[in-house]
């Protein structure tokens, strides 16, 4: 029974790896890319706004 307790973290840290990338590639894109598109023009224009402002 010794070999069954040696097995079981890497299978378990395998399993929750897989659950790990699919979960990343499931949020991909999609609504939440626009989303998360929307969030990152905002801040590059507001980084812009605030550099134009500081060189004047």
């Amino acid at each position: 029974m010794d070999y069954v307790a040696a097995l079981t973290p890497p299978f378990v840290m395998a399993v929750a790896f897989t659950a790990l990338i699919v979960t990343i590639v499931k949020t991909q894109g999609g609504a939440n890319k626009a989303k998360e598109d929307g969030i990152v023009d905002a801040a590059l224009a507001r980084a812009e706004a605030t550099r134009q402002k500081s060189e004047n």
